[in-house]
């Protein structure tokens, strides 16, 4: 184990890509809290595989988009475990709504729950992380969040929430130095949801990036747990792309 003793606080980590990330932070020996607003049964079924790894977890229900429950998330956190070394921004909202479909509460829930929450939960974790020295933010952000570029499917809130993911974890980096740092993983076309990528659609998106393939949850979670780690001390204020080479700019 590489981090025993250590807390990390998971958003969306009921399924796809956070359960990923909390199952790859369990088994570098971090104690997990694990957030989800709607999949209770998925979230505390995460619980359960992140125990497996012998280290502790809890689950916490919150709707991400009320900032009593941002706050109450990380209170929660503290409860359980005494201390807060790694926030993972997982939770997103995700939309392939076309420009002339994009609707004001489209627009609003996506921007609530893609940044506003991420930056609330940071500035709520802000002294918990400093508490020791050396804590870590890693936020989620996306290569549509990077480049606009034909057949990378999202839509204008999502994207444009995403790019701001990637300015905020700049200016975080900046504001919570030398004791905290703050980085970003952008992952392209990933495999994340229950049921399969059909193989046609695979094959579309493997066809758009260099690698030849779509990516899968634990390629994420493999790069989140290096930016959460000593090997990355030095690293702060980035943005790394976890796509294949999709993004290149």
């Amino acid at each position: 184990m590489e981090a025993p003793g250590k807390v990390a606080l998971v958003t969306g980590a009921g399924r796809g890509i956070g359960r990923a990330i909390a199952l790859k932070l369990a088994a570098r020996g971090f104690n997990l809290a694990l957030q989800a607003n709607r999949s209770a049964e998925g979230l505390a079924d995460a619980a359960t595989a992140v125990r497996a790894h012998g280290v502790r977890a809890t689950p916490v229900t919150a709707n991400l988009i009320d900032l009593d429950d941002v706050r109450r998330v990380v209170d929660e956190t503290l409860d359980a475990f005494g201390r807060l070394d790694l926030l993972v921004n997982n939770a997103g909202v995700y939309s392939t709504a076309p420009i002339e479909v994009v609707t004001p509460e489209l627009w609003d829930k996506t921007f609530a729950v893609n940044l506003r929450a991420v930056f609330f939960l940071c500035q709520a974790a802000a002294d918990p992380l400093r508490a020791h020295g050396n804590g870590s933010i890693v936020n989620l952000a996306s290569g549509g969040g990077l480049s606009a570029r034909p057949g990378f499917p999202v839509s204008a809130p999502y994207a444009a929430s995403k790019a701001g993911v990637v300015m905020l974890t700049r200016v975080l980096a900046l504001g919570l130095a030398p004791s905290v740092r703050v980085n970003a993983v952008a992952p392209g076309i990933i495999a994340s949801k229950p049921e399969p990528m059909p193989p046609a659609v695979q094959e579309k998106f493997a066809a758009i990036t260099p690698l030849q393939r779509v990516g899968e949850p634990v390629d994420v979670a493999s790069a989140v747990a290096f930016l959460a780690s000593d090997e990355a001390r030095f690293i702060t204020g980035q943005t790394l792309s976890v796509d294949g080479g999709l993004v290149m700019d």
